[in-house]
């Protein structure tokens, strides 16, 4: 299974822009990448800060054939951006519950999940801020960024390529083909 790539200069929120074309469209998976987000969404109602040159993307892919709940589900959302972080930087990435990612206890990503019905199916959007250039101040929750951390500039594209490779594969392994 592969995800088809929506390309987008500025949205507000990918994740809106992802609801609005898995209801318009009849793709069971999709990927909505955007260089620049004007109001992205964060957990509990939160704001995500977006400075242009991080990563804005989120997938949505039907739920009703794959064969994992979603408590197990948003917990290997969370691994799997781990795993690809982990493969720029040497430092140790830590999930933190339910939805952040940390280095050196700042934030370096937060996933944003979000459950959309559509007729009689139900669909899953994944929401990934991932701070690559540039942190946000935030009081009381510290972040980085990778290029703070390995002083080296990340290519956005292979980086976005990677994370898509590791939910296409991962999500073959449990999608089920009717």
């Amino acid at each position: 299974m592969r995800f088809k790539k929506f390309y987008f200069k500025k949205v507000k929120s990918t994740n809106l822009t992802a609801i609005r074309l898995l209801k318009k469209n009849k793709d069971e998976f999709g990927l909505i990448i955007s260089k620049m987000q004007t109001s992205g969404k964060g957990q509990y109602g939160k704001k995500w800060i977006s400075y242009k040159g991080n990563v804005f993307l989120s997938f949505y892919y039907k739920l009703d054939k794959i064969n994992l709940t979603l408590k197990s589900l948003t917990k290997k959302n969370c691994y799997l951006v781990k795993d690809v972080i982990s493969k720029y930087c040497k430092k140790k990435v830590i999930f933190k519950p339910p939805n952040d990612l940390l280095i050196d206890k700042k934030k370096i990503c937060g996933i944003l999940q979000e459950t959309i019905k559509k007729s009689d199916s139900k669909f899953l959007v994944v929401g990934i801020g991932i701070n690559l250039i540039k942190s946000p101040n935030i009081a009381n929750y510290p972040a980085t960024n990778l290029f703070k951390i390995t002083n080296q500039k990340i290519n956005y594209k292979l980086f976005e390529k990677k994370l898509k490779k590791t939910f296409e594969t991962f999500l073959s392994k449990y999608y089920k083909i009717k």
